[in-house]
């Protein structure tokens, strides 16, 4: 008798780690999916930046005081 309660002991403890196992399954799906939806967002606005670069193709050179803020 002691086997067979033992064997269903076991059973349980495994039941209840493969439930938290599914959970934690899913709970990175999700932040998975989040991060996927950051990363395309990012990619669309980098993709929008690049498009409004200056059309010369050249480097744009400023004046590093044009930079500066305005208490100097």
């Amino acid at each position: 008798m002691n086997s067979t309660h033992d064997t269903e002991q076991r059973l349980i403890e495994l039941e209840i780690k493969a439930s938290f196992s599914e959970d934690l399954l899913d709970q990175l799906n999700q932040i998975i999916t989040r991060q996927q939806d950051q990363i395309d967002a990012l990619r669309r606005d980098v993709a929008a930046l690049r498009q409004q670069e200056p059309e010369a193709g050249g480097p744009v050179f400023r004046s590093l005081r044009d930079d500066l803020p305005p208490h100097y």
